[in-house]
C-alpha cells in the first residue's frame, strides 16, 4: 500500500507540473492574441481530477481493497503508458497544449504525433487513465464515478467547446489530420 500511496502522490505532482506547463503555454498564446473559451469549465475539471486521485487512495483504504497482482500489474502498466502518451500529446502540440481552451486566431491544427490519428488523443488518455488508475487497487467505485462524471464534462461541454474554438481560430474542422 505504501508504494501505491507514493505512486498516487507522484501522479499528483505530475499534475502540478502540467499546470505549470499549461500556465507557461497560456501566457505565450495569449501574448500572441490568443483567446480563452469556457474558462468556467475548469471549476469542474480540477475538482474532478483531484477527486480521482483522492478516490484512488481513500477507497482502497476505507473499503479494505486488496491489490490483485494479475489485474493490478497490467492496469498499472496501462496507467503508466497513459502518462507517456499524455506527454507525447504535450510535446506534439508544443506551446499550443494547454489544460484550458486557448486558441490563437489563424492557427493551423497540429498533424503531429497522435493528432495524425485522433482529433483528441489527450482526452482518450484521460478516459483510459480514469478507468485503469483506480482499478489498479480495485477502487471500482472511483473508476465508475470518475468515468461517468468525466464523460459528462468531456462530451457535454469540453470537446464541443474546444472544437468550436479550433474551428473559429483555424477555419477547419477538427478530426484526424494525416
Amino acid at each position: 500500500m505504501i508504494l501505491w500511496v507514493l505512486f498516487i502522490l507522484a501522479t499528483g505532482v505530475e499534475r502540478l507540473v502540467e499546470m505549470v506547463i499549461s500556465r507557461r503555454h497560456a501566457a505565450i498564446v495569449i501574448g500572441r492574441g490568443g483567446r480563452e473559451y469556457g474558462r468556467g469549465q475548469m471549476a469542474f475539471m480540477i475538482p474532478l481530477h483531484t477527486a480521482l486521485l483522492l478516490g484512488c487512495l481513500i477507497e482502497p483504504i476505507a473499503l479494505n481493497r486488496e491489490f490483485t497482482p494479475w489485474t493490478g500489474v497490467p492496469l498499472l502498466v496501462i496507467a503508466i503508458a497513459c502518462q507517456l502518451l499524455r506527454y507525447w500529446c504535450i510535446h506534439s502540440l508544443g506551446e499550443y497544449w494547454n489544460t484550458r481552451v486557448i486558441v490563437q486566431p489563424g492557427m493551423t491544427l497540429s498533424a503531429r504525433g497522435p493528432y495524425r490519428f485522433l482529433p483528441h488523443p489527450n482526452y482518450l488518455v484521460v478516459i483510459v487513465e480514469g478507468i485503469a488508475l483506480p482499478l489498479v487497487y480495485n477502487a471500482w467505485i472511483t473508476a465508475i464515478a470518475f468515468t461517468v462524471l468525466n464523460a459528462v464534462l468531456l462530451f457535454g461541454f469540453r470537446i464541443p467547446l474546444e472544437e468550436r474554438a479550433l474551428r473559429e481560430a483555424s477555419g477547419t474542422e477538427v478530426g484526424p489530420r494525416r
